[in-house]
């Protein structure tokens, strides 16, 4: 049985992102979870533990960015990358300043993607080593 490298939650309103994305992350050696929306990902976290949120900034019931501030109030050691097709300046500051890690430009690359989750896992496990 192959090892995995940790849980993600891939939080989309798009189907098509969605999967693409999860096909990726599976494809790292990532056990991957998705959901629709930040909303559903709030319901997920109270019953699964996630190492990792991606998600998508605009959605519907709950935006990318209301959700974050939700995740901080109720889970603020979760990491989260945000990920955007329409994304400026003030989203990326506004999701930094939440506590983001990254903010990622869709479509999402494979090598941007790896290593920013290789450089986020390794720091957190580095940081949980000491």
């Amino acid at each position: 049985m192959a090892r995995t490298m940790g849980r993600v939650l891939v939080v989309d309103d798009e189907e098509n992102a969605r999967i693409g994305l999860s096909r990726i992350l599976e494809q790292e050696g990532y056990q991957v979870d998705s959901v629709a929306n930040g909303l559903e990902a709030l319901e997920f976290l109270q019953h699964e533990k996630v190492q990792v949120i991606i998600s998508d900034l605009r959605m519907p019931e709950m935006g990318g960015l209301t959700f974050l501030r939700e995740l901080n109030r109720h889970y603020p050691s979760t990491q989260v990358i945000m990920v955007t097709a329409y994304g400026g300046v003030e989203s990326y500051l506004e999701a930094i300043h939440l506590g983001a890690y990254e903010y990622i430009h869709k479509p999402v690359k494979l090598e941007e993607l790896r290593m920013v989750m290789h450089k986020m896992l390794g720091r957190k496990n580095a940081a949980r080593a000491n």
